[in-house]
């Protein structure tokens, strides 16, 4: 297991152990509590965030931004019972594939 896997296996832990906390004490627990649309809106917001810091041409903050888009990512593939291990899963049937192959099976 690389690095990237014991961080991600780690945070979806983590993640997963706050789904009980006091939404009051914890953010992620927050987010649990508002439902799936709020953490959908959350993923979409930093998405928008990274394309912004990209156009900026803020490596920075694109990098940062990139984090806070992974970690919502992270949390709602928890709230919809998935690990970071499927979609790295998918991630590795992909490889070698080229993009317009993937995309034209999908259809």
């Amino acid at each position: 297991m690389s690095d990237s896997d014991t961080v991600l296996a780690a945070l979806a832990e983590v993640l997963e152990a706050r789904r009980e906390a006091d939404p009051e004490r914890s953010y992620v627990a927050g987010l649990y509590a508002g439902g799936r649309e709020k953490i959908a809106k959350k993923v979409g917001e930093e998405a928008v965030e990274v394309a912004m810091a990209a156009i900026q041409d803020d490596r920075e903050q694109v990098v940062y931004e990139t984090a806070d888009l992974w970690f919502h990512s992270l949390v709602l593939l928890a709230d919809m019972g998935l690990q970071p291990g499927d979609v790295l899963a998918e991630l590795e049937r992909r490889f070698g594939l080229s993009g317009l192959e993937e995309k034209a099976a999908r259809q």
